[in-house]
């Protein structure tokens, strides 16, 4: 088998995408957004979506606000980011913008506990859960520009997880990063074969990559979503992965009230959501290429 080399999962897109619409948080998701970027030697995109209908020179007084933002972003970072105006809707557009583009990641900026209705209500899950290309949601601006040096990786019985194995060696590899596993006191003997299934899996992957981890046990009588918080807050995690849910009676997925609670954390940790079947899952013909 072939170990994963970060260039190969480069070769689809090397962009990233922030949705814009001025505000703070925006800012924030800009901010990982550069500190990405310069470790993964992407382009970032600015994308501002107007109603449909919008006038012209309405579209272009927009643009010349971005390409203000975007200057203003040079000048601090060194980097300067494209910026795209696009008529329609920012819970239905996001997403397919991003997967006509190719691009590697989306970075959305959201406030928080008590904002995030207003990104995780029916039509934003659709954004994320909806998209091919995974999704960074934010709270705060990261605390320096260089690495993830914690991720918190839950683990549990569903064959998903698996995926999100390859962007955990992904982050690894260009954040040099430790992956935390935390896995459930699962003790019905068929959830545990499948649990044991995924972290196997991951485990053989990760040191097959030469990246750093470390396992732990979730509390017995917690939700895996709950202790995932507090074990994050515990060891000031940079990030925490989670896959969506694969909806039972129906061929989508969804966000279920775990994995919004874990992207609402009070700790404003940022978190990657990954959808089974996401541009990263094709990294797996590195492996058994």
């Amino acid at each position: 088998m072939k170990q994963i080399h970060p260039h190969d999962m480069e070769k689809s897109g090397k962009l990233i995408i922030i949705p814009w619409d001025f505000s703070q948080v925006a800012s924030n998701a800009l901010q990982h957004g550069i500190k990405i970027a310069r470790n993964v030697d992407n382009d970032i995109q600015l994308l501002n979506i107007v109603k449909a209908g919008t006038p012209p020179h309405e579209k272009e007084q927009v643009n010349e606000k971005l390409k203000e933002v975007a200057a203003e972003t040079e000048k601090k970072y060194g980097l300067l980011p494209g910026t795209m105006v696009l008529e329609g809707n920012i819970f239905s557009d996001i997403a397919d913008y991003a997967s006509d583009r190719k691009a590697n990641l989306v970075i959305m900026g959201t406030h928080g506990v008590k904002g995030i209705q207003k990104f995780t209500g029916s039509w934003a899950v659709k954004v994320i859960v909806g998209s091919k290309v995974p999704f960074l949601v934010v709270q705060k601006p990261p605390e320096d520009l260089e690495k993830y040096s914690r991720i918190v990786f839950p683990i549990d019985f569903r064959s998903e997880n698996k995926e999100k194995v390859y962007m955990a060696i992904y982050m690894g590899k260009y954040f040099d990063s430790k992956i935390h596993i935390l896995k459930p006191p699962v003790t019905d003997r068929n959830l545990l074969r499948k649990v044991n299934v995924n972290l196997n899996f991951a485990i053989k992957f990760l040191i097959q990559n030469n990246i750093d981890y470390s396992i732990h046990d979730s509390r017995k009588g917690v939700s895996l979503a709950k202790d995932t918080i507090r074990f994050a807050e515990e060891i000031r995690a940079d990030l925490i992965m989670i896959m969506t849910t694969k909806n039972i009676n129906f061929s989508d997925y969804l966000l279920g009230v775990q994995e919004q609670s874990i992207i609402a954390n009070a700790a404003g940790i940022p978190v990657l959501c990954i959808n089974p079947k996401s541009n990263y899952a094709k990294v797996a013909q590195f492996m058994y290429g």
